[in-house]
């Protein structure tokens, strides 16, 4: 795979040790849920490392000091359903108050291409830094037309974050939107014939929510 400025591989030991146990087919839903929680912790600490800060007044029990924080509704989150909602309690852990919006894609199975049926954003988004996130980042097909959506709607800050990702999609998308930085906590080996990520954890979705 090509070198992409905006695109960030993390290679962080308790991610790997969170993936090692993320991919086991024997790993329960609820305890598959916890680790995707988990992991887009870690992840959304280490893609805010370029967070514009503000400057506050504060008063400690000694005296009045300027610390600098987080502007208060700087921060949307926008997971691409379903999967997507898996990772919106990692990113509310560190930006509780985010607002949260939908983009509902699903997948032709017998083009692969990505097909828009829901989308519907908080307001002011346009204005806010956007996490738009998604657990596998196969082909890159829903995420690209995810931030089309966004970018249609005025989104100019976004960072897409999945957690596995086959290095087709990532060109994809590093491509079609080098303003946008990516951030992909483990990147795998390619996709198979139907479209799944190898070695991959099988459906996302599906090992979230308990379906079929």
């Amino acid at each position: 795979m090509k070198d992409f400025k905006n695109v960030f591989i993390f290679d962080h030991p308790l991610i790997k040790h969170k993936i090692a146990i993320l991919r086991d087919k024997k790993t329960g839903m609820k305890e598959f849920r916890e680790l995707v929680e988990e992991i887009t912790t870690i992840m959304t600490y280490e893609s805010m490392r370029d967070v514009k800060l503000a400057p506050v007044q504060v008063e400690t029990p000694l005296e009045v000091t300027t610390q600098y924080k987080v502007p208060e509704e700087s921060v949307a989150i926008v997971p691409i359903l379903r999967a997507g909602l898996g990772m919106v309690n990692g990113v509310h852990k560190v930006f509780p108050t985010a607002k949260v919006g939908h983009i509902g894609m699903y997948r032709n199975e017998e083009t692969l291409e990505p097909q828009e049926y829901y989308c519907k954003l908080p307001e002011g988004i346009e204005h806010k830094t956007v996490f738009l996130v998604d657990p596998m980042l196969a082909t890159g097909g829903s995420a690209c037309d995810a931030l089309n959506a966004l970018k249609k709607r005025g989104c100019k800050n976004i960072k897409f974050m999945a957690i596995i990702a086959a290095p087709q999609g990532v060109e994809n998308v590093a491509k079609s939107h080098p303003d946008v930085p990516v951030y992909v906590s483990t990147l795998d080996r390619c996709l198979n014939e139907n479209g799944y990520i190898l070695p991959g954890l099988g459906d996302a979705g599906d090992r979230l929510f308990g379906t079929k």
